[in-house]
């Protein structure tokens, strides 16, 4: 995330001595994407980041490719059997080379560490509350809110009740859209959002333990265990701009027009290989002969994905809440019979919904037949 932050103790200096009052050593940590070509912060810990006592099991995932027939899908998400922790509650959905979709039933706090080490994450709160403890610092969370954790940040997520989360794994960094950035990386002022918007981790004290502390590390094809002999949260400062964040759905501020504004409009966040969307309640289209459902349309070039957060969706109807529709390349899709017409002379729309576009077709892992609604094809006619 393009913007500077310094939290707790830092030297005036980089790669310069800084000790405690007792003349103690803190050790810098540099965590920087690109090489040394990108974003970067500076942590500073108690001990060695690098102290690990041993490596553990190595529990691999593999992701199986389902059902082939290309068609428009409603999944039924609400219908997951899923429980446990952030990571052993994902429910993979759909994947290709770039991303990875799942769903998460979230239950219980987790009693370990996690590291992405190969992807970016993006965890998108359908219901619950909590708190995102990393090596950075903490962040509350509640519903709607986006929560940006890039690859290599450690940490654990405690829930206060039953989180149901929308879970995106990004080969590639998340980022805010290049179009609403300056030069400088501020976000600019015709933006449907700016930093004001966005919370970044509160730091918290040190943990100054040692003994032995499971860090389960995500690389492409699984998860392999790690005992560091240290909390891993043991950093007294940190500075740069490489940390998680959360944005909440609630504060992006939509952009309207006299026609229908193309989905571009609604777009919160990008990636190489996927741009993410988000439909919010707002005025419809003023012309006094516009449709404020949106027209059929073909993406040639993109898999759409949308999930449903909130509300009516203006567009569709038999949609339940936390369901998610799949409209692939190569197919047209667009309102259902009697909602384009409905849509004419609407004000406005209460809606929350999230939409995924890739630039590579999805496949659709081989669980989701069981929550599969095979006759939203025959819901146009």
């Amino acid at each position: 995330m393009p913007f500077y932050q310094s939290k707790g103790l830092i030297p005036p200096k980089r790669h310069t001595v800084f000790k405690n009052e007792d003349d103690r050593l803190y050790y810098e940590e540099l965590v920087s994407r690109e090489g040394f070509s990108h974003m970067y912060t500076n942590l500073y810990h108690l001990r060695m980041p690098t102290r690990v006592l041993e490596i553990g099991e190595f529990y691999p995932i593999e992701l199986k490719r389902g059902d082939k027939t290309h068609r428009a899908r409603h999944i039924r998400t609400a219908s997951i059997k899923s429980t446990g922790n952030a990571v052993s509650s994902r429910r993979p959905l759909f994947f290709n080379s770039d991303i990875i979709i799942s769903k998460a039933h979230v239950n219980k706090s987790m009693d370990f560490h996690y590291r992405n080490g190969h992807f970016d994450e993006l965890l998108y709160v359908q219901s619950g509350t909590g708190s995102l403890k990393t090596n950075l610092g903490i962040l509350k969370f509640g519903f709607g809110d986006y929560i940006v954790i890039p690859r290599g940040v450690i940490w654990q997520l405690d829930v206060d009740d039953e989180c149901r989360i929308l879970v995106v794994e990004s080969n590639r960094p998340i980022e805010t859209p290049s179009r609403y950035r300056n030069k400088f990386g501020q976000l600019l002022e015709h933006s449907p959002f700016c930093e004001r918007d966005i919370r970044t981790p509160e730091l918290s004290e040190p943990k100054d333990e040692e003994g032995e502390f499971l860090v389960k590390v995500r690389v492409v094809d699984g998860i392999q265990d790690m005992v560091y002999s240290h909390h891993p949260c043991d950093v007294v400062g940190w500075d740069g701009y490489f940390f998680p964040w959360i944005f909440n759905i609630d504060d992006f501020e939509p952009i309207v027009g006299s026609l229908h504004q193309p989905p571009p409009v609604h777009q919160v966040l990008q990636s190489e290989g996927f741009v993410i969307c988000n439909f919010v309640s707002r005025l419809f289209d003023f012309h006094p002969d516009a449709i404020p459902a949106p027209y059929p349309h073909s993406n040639v070039d993109s898999d759409e994905i949308l999930f449903y957060s909130q509300g009516e969706f203006m567009s569709r109807k038999g949609i339940d809440l936390e369901s998610i529709t799949y409209h692939p390349m190569g197919l047209p899709h667009g309102p259902q019979p009697g909602k384009y017409e409905a849509s004419i002379g609407k004000k406005r729309t209460e809606e929350l919904a999230v939409m995924i576009d890739t630039f590579k077709p999805l496949y659709v892992v081989d669980a989701v037949k069981e929550i599969d609604d095979t006759d939203y094809i025959k819901s146009w006619l």
